[in-house]
């Protein structure tokens, strides 16, 4: 079975989320998993779960953590045996085949990158993240902030990266992939996204034009490729969005649902509608172009949310997504040097 390790000690309400999102992970799916950090601090966590007993769940000890308040290059170079440099370790070592990680982003990329190393081709990572759409189906936006300062190749090999996570992921054959700008018009947009413009054109993906921000969510692109800073912003003001329209929804149904029936439809779609917007669904964003499959998820995941980020690291070493990342990679090089 595929094995994956989970930084235990990294996110807000660590270790019980992680332990408990590894816990139902060993139970649902194909998959073992190896809980990093503090042995005590877990071995305590695991005696509340009594079922965890019969599971495929071990701990690998780890003695630091890094706080969300450390930054990436403090991390790195001062805690030599945090549970995030550990379990990048492991997964370097060939002891693991995914890492999943709740806790300071910038530590995690600069962790991965450091320890584990580059896919060939790739100049530098990008987070990608799924947006859920009009049409049901999740959108790959690429990146959504490991890189504040992109060049147009860099977004070239983020297109690559995101139609091929799309393709193995979300099951979706031949994904369209969309330039993020201020306009549909090719003209439009800066420096860095007419620059961009031709080498999407030349790469052997479904590359289909601009698009919007509000396109983000109509579902006529599949991945959307934009500067990490851009793609940041966008993610922050989609998840504040939700946050305000669930709570809206939520208040306007406690004061105007008089009848029984009337409320009990109405918390029906409700609930439908969480679970269409909700984080937790798709887990954490994959770190795409390292060495190694690394998801990143919120600080303040849940159980569902490490759970489903599990899944999504097994099947990102499954579907040998690096593998095809370079491979592609490779040949759109060759593709260019022999345009030349």
């Amino acid at each position: 079975m595929t094995t994956i390790a989970v930084d235990a000690m990294g996110g807000d309400h660590a270790p019980k989320s992680e332990v408990e999102g590894a816990i139902r992970a060993a139970s649902s799916l194909n998959v073992n998993v190896v809980l990093v950090g503090r042995e005590d601090v877990l071995k305590r966590e695991l005696a509340t779960h009594p079922s965890a007993q019969d599971l495929p769940i071990r701990i690998h000890h780890a003695s630091e953590v890094v706080t969300m308040e450390d930054s990436a290059a403090k991390s790195f170079r001062g805690k030599k045996d945090s549970s995030i440099r550990v379990a990048c370790r492991l997964q370097r070592d060939g002891e693991v085949q995914g890492v999943v990680s709740a806790g300071n982003t910038g530590a995690c990329m600069a962790t991965a990158k450091m320890v584990q190393g580059m896919i060939r081709g790739v100049d530098r990572p990008a987070l990608a993240s799924a947006f859920p759409t009009l049409i049901g189906k999740p959108v790959v936006v690429v990146d959504v902030g490991a890189n504040v300062d992109s060049t147009a190749e860099m977004l070239a090999q983020f297109a690559v990266m995101g139609e091929i996570y799309a393709r193995i992921i979300f099951k979706n054959p031949r994904p369209k992939i969309g330039l993020l700008s201020i306009g549909e018009e090719e003209h439009k947009g800066n420096e860095l996204t007419r620059a961009a413009t031709p080498l999407l054109k030349a790469l052997p993906v479904h590359f289909t034009g601009n698009v919007e921000g509000r396109d983000i969510y109509t579902g006529i692109v599949d991945v959307v490729v934009c500067d990490g800073f851009i793609g940041n912003v966008a993610l922050k003001v989609s998840e504040g969005l939700v946050e305000m329209i669930k709570n809206m929804l939520q208040e306007s149904l406690a004061k105007t649902v008089t009848r029984k029936i009337g409320y009990v439809l109405s918390r029906a779609a409700y609930r439908d509608f969480r679970k269409r917007v909700d984080y937790s669904e798709y887990g954490g964003a994959p770190l795409l172009g390292v060495k190694g499959v690394n998801i990143i998820c919120h600080g303040r995941s849940n159980a569902n949310a490490i759970k489903n980020a599990i899944r999504v690291a097994a099947e990102f070493a499954e579907g040998k997504i690096n593998e095809k990342i370079a491979a592609e990679l490779d040949g759109a090089a060759a593709s260019r040097v022999a345009g030349k």
